[in-house]
């Protein structure tokens, strides 16, 4: 169901939007967490420190993968808020060529690579089998990641936050149930986690195939649609290159730390592995916000109501506030708790206590992840792609000052430093750039003050 995102109270626009979407976050996270919980439960400690120390390498790539199709929605949520279904279209059926291109030569590259960068990041030798096992499987599943992350971004575009959802929740079952009959029936570890994942990926992506084809005349393309288009090739690649690369260069960062992790042993990269899954299931509904807004934005740019971005910013960060506040108690007071879902063996209460030291210090800097995730999105959705990527390139740099300058005197305190010294660091970039840009939007598109907000 498509959404016009430029009429009604801002706030509840986007509450209306984001509800179904922090749902649907919700249970991707359920996906990593499932691998997670039996892997550490039934293969053993080492598996789980093996399936985490992938994790930041995961996210160079498929975070890689997520920011191409994150910048491929913005034109099209931008032409359909001016109404422009043609170019729309056109829009899509670019995505769908360049899309093509990028998926068949990232599978190609990090399959054949994989090894080589976890010998880099100087991984365990006694995880590295294991690691190397679950993330090449992931690796070959690329074209599966893209294909939903494609479709549910254009479905979101057009407002329809709904749909991806009900997908997600069968994937998420259907992941669930898939990790226990690898895992436990058919005995295959870290391998059995790692094809549950990608299949599951797949059907949400061609359900996602189907309910465009039955229920969204409006995306159905045509051959003139998926006619190479230079101008729009172009426009996809300014939108969706800056935002990969932004993903990919934050990832550089976790990587650096992730190398700092390993060379403090497997026991620690099982607990800040334990606290990270933890971490992102609480701060999920942040990272929804941020999507919500990338959206809201390009719909309003597209019929020029600048106004209502404005006021959709601020409405939007009264919200992540209030829930970075329980958000922070929860991580203060129970993170050692629900760490112990993913720790076993003989030292589980070294790294529980680890694992809820990292989640403590999150927790209190978490009001910065918040203005960071919707201060980014919000200026993606307006187009501007750079500054987004540059915050990246800022929490680069913050972080591998953490794992150079602070790991040797403060050990594993550093560790639990890094993403709090990225926030920040990429909040001020992004704060002055909001500042900066926002008097020329209002110049551009001058707001009428005769005509009412919603």
């Amino acid at each position: 169901m498509v959404k016009d995102m430029t009429r009604g109270r801002p706030l509840s626009v986007i509450l209306l939007f984001f509800a179904p979407l922090v749902l649907g976050n919700l249970f991707q996270q359920l996906y990593s967490m499932a691998d997670t919980l039996i892997v550490g439960r039934f293969v053993g400690v080492g598996a789980l420190a093996g399936v985490g120390s992938t994790g930041s390498l995961s996210f160079l790539v498929l975070g890689f993968v997520s920011g191409v199709c994150s910048g491929y929605s913005i034109p099209v949520a931008q032409y359909f808020g001016a109404g422009n279904h043609q170019r729309m279209r056109r829009c899509v059926g670019n995505a769908v060529l360049q899309g093509a291109v990028i998926a068949s030569l990232l599978t190609t590259v990090t399959v054949a690579g994989a090894r080589q960068v976890l010998t880099w990041m100087d991984t365990p030798p006694d995880i590295l089998e294991d690691a190397y096992l679950y993330i090449v499987i992931v690796f070959g599943g690329i074209p599966a990641t893209m294909l939903y992350n494609f479709l549910s971004g254009v479905l979101r575009a057009l407002g329809d936050s709904r749909t991806p959802l009900f997908f997600l929740v069968a994937a998420a079952i259907l992941n669930v149930v898939l990790d226990l009959v690898f895992i436990l029936c058919c005995g295959m570890g870290v391998a059995g986690a790692a094809w549950a994942t990608i299949l599951s990926q797949g059907v949400s992506g061609l359900l996602c195939l189907v309910y465009i084809w039955k229920k969204v005349p409006l995306l159905h393309l045509g051959r003139e649609d998926l006619g190479w288009d230079r101008e729009e090739q172009r426009r996809l690649a300014l939108m969706g290159i800056p935002m990969a690369l932004q993903f990919s260069i934050t990832a550089v960062g976790t990587i650096i730390i992730q190398a700092a992790v390993n060379a403090l042993g497997s026991g620690v990269v099982a607990a800040v592995t334990a606290g990270t899954k933890v971490q992102n299931l609480l701060m999920s509904p942040l990272e929804t916000m941020g999507i919500t807004m990338a959206t809201y934005c390009g719909q309003n740019l597209g019929a020029e109501r600048v106004d209502r971005v404005r006021a959709g910013l601020r409405a939007s960060m009264k919200v992540c506030f209030l829930y970075c506040a329980l958000a922070c108690l929860v991580s203060c007071l129970w993170g050692g708790p629900f760490s112990r879902l993913f720790l076993t063996g003989e030292d589980t209460g070294v790294m529980v206590a680890q694992a809820a030291r990292f989640l403590a210090v999150n927790g209190i800097f978490c009001p910065s992840l918040g203005l960071l995730l919707v201060l980014r999105n919000s200026i993606q959705g307006l187009g501007f792609g750079l500054p987004a990527m540059m915050a990246g390139v800022f929490e680069l740099v913050a972080r591998s000052a953490v794992a150079f300058c602070l790991v040797g005197p403060l050990g594993y305190l550093a560790i639990c430093l890094a993403n709090p010294a990225a926030w920040l660091a990429a909040d001020a970039l992004l704060a002055a750039v909001w500042f900066r840009e926002l008097p020329g939007l209002l110049r551009r598109y001058p707001v009428d003050p005769g005509r009412p907000l919603y």
